[in-house]
C-alpha cells in the first residue's frame, strides 16, 4: 500500500526506511538508521541515478513505448523509453516506466516534464518524478531472481498455468467474441487461456483484430499461427487482407494477395470485395476498377456488396455518371439494389450539390418499398446544410419527426454545422439544447462544433467552459477541440491566453500536433506579428515536430502581405529543401509577395516554374497576377491574362473583373473598363461595391465627375450600399471639379445631394479628409455658402473647436496659391 501511495506523490521521502529488514529497523537507533539510509541512498545515486531520467507511474497496462515517447517528446529529444514488462504476460506492462532524455538540455527537459505531474494520459492520471534509482534497482534485482528461477528463500518459482480443459476454453473464447466484442481485453484474455489454439481460433482472432482495424496485431496473430505449423486457409488470408484494408494499408494487403496466390489459394468474391472497398476508401478509383473487372472475369455470380463498393468509389470521386452506369448494369444483371446503395448515391449527389437528382433517388427509394431511415433523412439534411439552405434542412428535420424518426448525433451535428457556416450562432446553440433535451449524450464531434461556434462569435471564455464540461462528462478533448480557441486568442493578439490554452491542452493529455502549432502561427500572421510566428518554429523544433507545407505557406502569406519578398523566398527555399510538396497554395503566397512589391518579372518566372511542375493556374493565381499588373497600370498584360484564363477554361470571378477594371482605370482606358463591366454582367457575375468604387475612382481620375456620379446612382439602383470609400472618392472628385468650373450647377447639386445622403446615413469623415475638403470649399465659397453648411454635417464632431486654427492655415496657403495660381491651373 505504501508503494502505491508513493506513486501519487510528487516528492519522495528524504530518508525512506529500508523495507527489506523491518526487524533491524526496530532494534537500531535513529542515528544508525539515518546513516545507513544515507549511505544506501548515495550508493543508489552513484550506481543508478541518470541525468535527464524521469519516472512515469500509473501508465495504462496496454500502452506501448512509442506512445509514451510521442507524449514526452514535446519537452525535449528522447534517448530511450523503458516500459517495465510483467513477469508472465510480456505483452503487457506493469504500469510504470522511465523516460531518458538526450542531449545537453536533458536535465532541463526532465525538469520540465516533472512539472506535468498529474496530467491526464489515456484516462490515467500520470505520476511524473525525477528518478532516484531505487525503483530501477529493485526491479533489476527482481528480474535477476526471476531469470535464475529463484525467490528470496532459494525456492524454484512456478509460472502461471493455462486452463487444462481445452474445449471449455475454446467455447468460452467464442462466447466472449460474440457477446463482448467491444471489450478487447476480455477477448484477448480468453484467447490466451486456450491451450494450443487451432486454426479456427486463430482465424477468429485475426477476424476480430480486422474488424477493429488493428492490422499489426492481426499480422502478429497470423504469424504466431504459422510458427506453430498451422497453414492458413482462404478464410484466414481474407481476414488478414480485411485488417489491412480497414487500416488503409493496401500495399500490405496486395502483398498478402500475392503470397496467397503463390500458395495456390484462389481468391473468393469476399476477398475481391474487400480489395475494391479498401481502394475505394483511400480514393484509388483506378485500382478499385481493376480488381472489380478481375472479379467479373473470375467470379460467375456477382452480388450487390461488391457493386456497392465500386459505386461508393465513384461517388467519392464525384464521378456520378459512372456510378449511375454501374447501377444500371447491376439491375440489368438481376441484382436488386439494397438501401445502402441508395444512400451512397444520395451522398454522392450531395458532394456535387445536385439537389434535383438527390431528391429523385429519395423518391425512388420510397417507390421501391424501402422505409426512409435516419440515414436517409441525414443525407438530405447534409445536402441542404452544405448548400447553405438551412431552412430546407429544418423542413426535412420536421418531416423526419412527423415520420416518427428521432435525430441522432450525426444529424444534429449537420444542423449545427449548417448554422455555423451561416454564422447563425443563436440557432446553433438552440440545436445543441435540443440534443440535451432529447436525452442524447453529446459526443466529442458535437462538443467541437459548439467550441467552434463560441470562438466564431468571439466568446472564447464560454468555449473554455465547454472544454471543462467535456472533462466532467468524461469526454476526452482532442487537439481539434483546442485549435479554434488557440487560433482565436492568437488572432486577437492575446498570445498569453493562447499559450495558456496550449498548456491546458497538453495537461489534458492531448499531444500538440503540427496542426495545433499551425493554428498559433495563423493567428499571429493574421495579426501581423511575424517575429512571434517565426519563433513558434523554434518551439516546434524543440518538441520534435516537423513543420509541414501549410506551416511554411502561412508564414509566406504573412511576409507577402507585408511586402517582404526576400523573407517569402527564404521560406519557399526551406520548404523545397526539406522535401515538402509544392502545391498551388505555396505558389499563390509567393506570387502574392512578388506582385505586391511590384516584381512582376519574378512573378512570370514563378508561373513558368509552375508550368514545369504541371501545377495548373486556378482563379486565385490569375487574380493575383492581374492585380499585380493593375497596380502598374499595364492594361495590356492584364488583358492578355484574361485571354489565357478563357483559353485554359478557368472562369473569371468578381475579383478577376474588378482587378481588370482597376487596370483599365489606372491606364485611363475607361471605355475598356465599361466594356469589362458589361461583359461581367452578361456572364452572370454581379458587380459589388468594390467594382463600383474602382469605376468611380477611374471616372474621377479622368476628370469626369458627371460619369462618376452616374455610376454612383447605378450602384444604388443595383441594390449595393455605398461605403465610406465611395463617398470619399466621389466627393473629392466633385469638389476638385467645382474649384475649376465654379458655374457648373450639376456639380453643385451633386455635392449637396451627396452631403445630405451622408448625413442621413451618419457617415462622418476623418480630420484629414475634412481639412482637405475645407481647402477646396474655401476656393469655391470664400465667404461661406450652401456647400460649406452642408459639409459641416459630415465633418468630425470636434471640427468646430479646431476651425479657427485651420482657417488661419488655409488663409496662409491661399496667399501662396495666389502667387502661383497660373502654374497650378496649368
Amino acid at each position: 500500500l505504501s508503494n502505491k501511495l508513493r506513486l501519487s506523490s510528487k516528492l519522495s521521502p528524504r530518508n525512506p526506511p529500508s523495507p527489506t529488514f523491518p526487524s533491524v529497523i526496530e532494534e537500531t537507533s535513529p542515528v544508525e538508521v539515518e546513516e545507513d539510509g544515507d549511505s544506501e541512498q548515495n550508493e543508489e545515486e552513484l550506481d543508478f541515478r541518470e541525468k535527464g531520467k524521469i519516472f512515469v507511474g500509473n501508465l495504462p497496462l496496454w500502452i506501448k513505448k512509442n506512445e509514451v515517447a510521442e507524449f514526452f517528446r514535446q519537452f525535449g529529444p528522447i534517448k530511450n523509453v523503458i516500459v517495465i514488462k510483467g513477469h508472465d504476460e510480456l505483452e503487457r506492462n506493469m504500469g510504470f516506466g522511465f523516460v531518458i532524455y538526450d542531449g545537453d538540455m536533458a536535465e532541463k527537459a526532465a525538469m520540465k516534464a516533472v512539472e506535468f505531474d498529474g496530467v491526464d494520459f489515456h484516462g490515467r492520471v500520470l505520476t511524473v518524478q525525477l528518478d532516484n534509482g531505487k525503483r530501477l534497482k529493485g526491479r533489476y534485482a527482481d528480474r535477476l531472481r526471476w531469470v535464475q528461477k529463484k525467490d528470496d528463500d532459494g525456492h524454484e518459482n512456478s509460472r502461471s498455468k493455462w486452463h487444462q480443459d481445452r474445449e471449455d476454453s475454446r467455447r468460452e473464447f467464442r462466447k466472449v467474441v460474440e457477446s463482448q466484442p467491444e471489450n478487447w481485453q476480455a477477448v484477448v484474455k480468453a484467447f490466451e487461456r486456450i491451450n494450443k489454439p487451432s486454426r479456427k481460433e486463430f482465424g477468429l482472432m485475426v477476424n476480430y483484430y480486422a474488424r477493429r482495424g488493428d492490422m499489426h496485431r492481426a499480422r502478429e496473430t497470423f504469424e504466431k499461427m504459422r510458427s506453430r505449423g498451422i497453414e492458413p486457409t482462404l478464410h484466414v488470408y481474407t481476414n488478414l487482407i480485411h485488417a489491412y484494408a480497414v487500416g488503409r494499408d493496401m500495399e500490405e494487403a496486395l502483398l498478402c494477395v500475392k503470397k496467397m496466390k503463390g500458395e495456390g489459394i484462389e481468391m473468393s468474391l469476399v476477398t475481391y470485395n474487400i480489395l475494391v472497398g479498401g481502394f475505394a476508401k483511400i480514393g484509388n478509383v483506378e485500382a478499385a476498377e481493376s480488381w472489380f473487372k478481375e472479379a467479373k472475369e473470375r467470379i460467375e455470380v456477382m452480388n450487390a456488396v461488391i457493386y456497392g463498393s465500386m459505386i461508393y468509389a465513384y461517388c467519392q470521386a464525384c464521378n456520378l455518371n459512372r456510378a449511375e452506369a454501374l447501377v444500371r448494369e447491376m439491375e440489368e444483371d438481376g441484382i436488386d439494389a439494397p438501401v445502402d446503395i441508395y444512400h451512397t448515391m444520395m451522398d454522392g449527389y450531395t458532394m456535387i450539390q445536385n439537389e434535383e437528382k438527390c431528391l429523385l433517388v429519395f423518391e425512388r427509394l420510397k417507390e421501391c418499398g424501402f422505409v426512409p431511415s435516419v440515414v436517409t433523412y441525414g443525407c438530405l439534411i447534409n445536402l441542404y446544410t452544405k448548400m447553405g439552405k438551412v431552412s430546407k434542412a429544418l423542413e426535412i428535420s420536421d418531416s423526419m419527426k412527423k415520420a416518427g424518426i428521432k435525430h441522432n448525433m450525426k444529424t444534429y451535428s449537420m444542423l449545427i454545422n449548417g448554422f455555423i457556416g451561416l454564422k447563425d450562432w443563436a440557432n446553433a446553440f438552440s440545436v445543441f439544447e435540443d440534443v440535451i433535451r432529447d436525452g442524447l449524450r453529446p459526443d466529442v464531434i458535437l462538443y467541437n462544433n459548439i467550441v467552434k461556434a463560441f470562438c466564431g462569435m468571439g466568446d472564447m471564455e464560454r468555449a473554455i467552459s465547454i472544454v471543462d464540461e467535456m472533462t466532467r462528462r468524461r469526454q476526452r478533448p482532442t487537439p481539434r477541440t483546442f485549435m479554434p480557441i488557440i487560433h482565436s486568442f492568437a488572432r486577437a493578439g492575446d498570445m498569453r491566453r493562447a499559450l495558456e490554452v496550449f498548456d491546458m491542452m497538453r495537461r489534458s493529455g492531448c499531444i500538440p500536433t503540427v496542426q495545433t502549432y499551425n493554428a498559433l502561427i495563423l493567428g499571429l500572421v493574421e495579426k501581423g506579428q511575424m517575429e512571434k510566428s517565426v519563433a513558434i518554429l523554434d518551439e516546434m523544433s524543440r518538441a520534435s515536430i516537423r513543420p509541414n507545407e501549410h506551416t511554411y505557406t502561412t508564414i509566406m502569406h504573412g511576409y507577402a502581405s507585408s511586402g517582404d519578398t526576400a523573407k517569402a523566398f527564404e521560406y519557399f527555399s526551406r520548404l523545397k529543401n526539406e522535401g515538402l510538396e509544392l502545391d498551388v497554395f505555396t505558389y499563390e503566397a509567393l506570387l502574392k509577395a512578388c506582385c505586391k512589391s511590384g516584381r512582376m518579372q519574378s512573378a512570370l518566372a514563378i508561373t513558368k516554374e509552375m508550368k514545369a511542375r504541371n501545377i495548373p493556374r486556378n482563379t486565385f493565381i490569375y487574380n493575383i497576377l492581374i492585380d499585380g499588373w493593375a497596380r502598374r497600370g499595364d492594361v495590356w498584360e492584364a488583358a492578355d491574362l484574361m485571354q489565357q484564363m478563357r483559353a485554359e477554361g478557368v472562369q473569371p470571378d468578381i475579383h478577376t473583373y474588378t482587378s481588370f477594371v482597376n487596370a483599365c482605370c489606372k491606364a485611363g482606358d475607361m471605355e475598356r473598363a465599361v466594356k469589362a463591366v458589361e461583359e461581367m454582367e452578361s456572364v452572370g457575375v454581379k458587380a459589388n461595391v468594390k467594382t463600383y468604387t474602382t469605376l468611380i475612382h477611374g471616372w474621377s481620375r479622368a476628370a469626369l465627375p458627371e460619369k462618376a456620379l452616374k455610376c454612383f446612382e447605378e450602384m444604388k439602383a443595383a441594390g449595393e450600399k455605398p461605403d465610406g470609400a465611395v463617398y470619399h472618392c466621389l466627393m473629392t472628385s466633385l469638389l476638385s471639379r467645382a474649384t475649376v468650373v465654379a458655374e457648373e450647377r450639376a456639380v453643385f447639386d451633386g455635392i449637396l445631394g451627396l452631403c445630405r445622403e451622408m448625413a442621413d446615413r451618419e457617415v462622418n469623415v476623418d480630420m484629414g479628409t475634412a481639412v482637405h475638403w475645407s481647402k477646396c470649399v474655401q476656393k469655391i465659397e470664400r465667404g461661406g455658402g450652401e456647400i460649406t453648411e452642408a459639409l459641416q454635417n459630415v465633418f468630425p464632431p470636434d471640427w468646430n473647436s479646431r476651425r479657427r486654427t485651420l482657417e488661419a492655415v488655409v488663409s496662409d496657403e491661399d496667399d501662396d496659391d495666389d502667387d502661383g495660381g497660373e502654374e497650378e491651373v496649368d
